[in-house]
């Protein structure tokens, strides 16, 4: 069992309403001896136990919980059994190809992504995209990777530990293979399209597999309409509605690799009704809508504009003025299908800034959709920062 003991304020009950951060201006008092990485034993100021988490003294979250069970053995077998609930609830929820077979504190593994992906050229390969993004699971690692490798026996892993946040950890930046290299470049499927995705040089993990169903609710308001695919990255929203026989399709991206890589997903898929440029959002948007252009949809799905709580403020401005610019070239019965992936931008914030934004574009909206993460991406309660993802599909009256 741990030998240090950790003494925290947990005044508002955050921990004990189940959330496994705690903050270096928490902790009251500390006992015994620890290495950075270790496990301890954690406890409130009447020395009530709230679990056992490993702790890091350079990090700003001093300690991360593993289980609120101040006899449970943290031990290889605990992290292995945990990583085999984490993959049986993804083949419960009917996962069987490319998938987040780990999401970090959602799955009771803080620090620790696992995306899979399989490849559906051919090759039958299937690898892992793994990320140890703090130093307790970086402690874990060699049971981690055997788990792995155990429970669902991959073509090849490879480590995505490239993360900045690794940094604060006092971790070094790393990618690589894990024993023998293999090809990192393959094609996956998601509703029916084939995408590429390279594992070493794609964004994160490799690719974004939480839009799958958001993707697909574009279905219905997608056949016969112009549609404009804003932060396009690798084509998501753009190559679906295509797919779904709208009558003409352009995605635009500040970066010339992302479109790129979405122009060769159009020509993987044949979508011939489906191109690419590169262009500022903002400042394509602000001029179409001086020249009073318009489409039928409108798609935002912009990166994370508040990384921080520090910079919500600033965020809530520019998705504001996206949304605000994006509905000015939109005509009564258009579509809006707006999204955030920052955290900090909780949905009722993200709400309020929609209607904000209507009301001043003088727009009545109506709510058609609204979706978050798929199951693979569960959310824990008492955790918010598991509830990321917003995507808002509303119609112009």
């Amino acid at each position: 069992m741990p030998q240090a003991r950790i003494t925290v304020n947990d005044t508002q009950d955050r921990i004990r309403n189940g959330h496994p951060w705690i903050f270096g201006t928490q902790i009251l008092r500390e006992e015994g001896e620890y290495a950075a990485g270790d496990v301890v034993q954690v406890v409130d100021g009447r020395k009530r136990p709230l679990g056992q988490g490993y702790i890091n003294p350079h990090s700003m979250i001093r300690v991360r919980l593993l289980t609120t069970d101040p006899q449970e053995r943290i031990n290889a077998a605990f992290i292995t059994r945990r990583v085999a609930e984490a993959w049986d609830h993804r083949q419960r929820m009917g996962y069987a190809g490319s998938c987040r077979v780990v999401f970090g504190e959602a799955d009771r593994l803080p620090g620790l992504v696992v995306d899979r992906f399989c490849d559906v050229s051919g090759s039958g390969r299937s690898v892992l995209s793994v990320q140890f993004l703090t130093l307790g699971m970086e402690r874990w690692r060699p049971v981690v990777l055997k788990a792995l490798q155990d429970l669902l026996k991959p073509t090849g892993i490879y480590l995505r530990n490239d993360v900045p946040v690794r940094e604060k950890e006092g971790l070094t930046l790393e990618k690589g293979f894990v024993d023998t290299p293999f090809p990192t470049a393959l094609i996956i499927e998601e509703n029916g399209l084939r995408l590429h995705v390279d594992v070493a040089d794609g964004q994160k993990t490799g690719h974004f597999l939480d839009q799958a169903m958001n993707h697909a609710s574009i279905k219905a308001i997608s056949a016969g309409q112009r549609v404009l695919d804003c932060f396009t990255h690798t084509g998501g929203f753009a190559l679906h509605a295509a797919s779904y026989g709208a009558a003409d399709v352009e995605g635009l991206d500040i970066s010339a690799e992302a479109v790129a890589m979405a122009t060769r997903n159009a020509e993987l898929n044949r979508l011939e009704n489906c191109r690419f440029s590169t262009a500022n959002v903002f400042d394509h948007l602000t001029d179409a809508s001086k020249r009073g252009a318009q489409w039928d949809v409108i798609v935002l799905d912009p990166p994370a504009f508040a990384k921080s709580k520090g910079a919500v403020e600033n965020a809530y401005r520019g998705y504001k003025e996206i949304n605000l610019r994006a509905l000015k070239c939109l005509p009564p019965g258009g579509f809006l299908v707006t999204c955030s992936c920052s955290q900090h931008m909780t949905p009722d914030l993200f709400r309020r800034m929609v209607r904000e934004a209507s009301l001043d574009a003088g727009r009545t909206l109506r709510e058609i959709h609204y979706g978050t993460q798929p199951p693979d991406h569960p959310i824990l309660w008492g955790v918010p920062e598991t509830h990321y993802l917003k995507c808002l599909v509303l119609q112009v009256l």
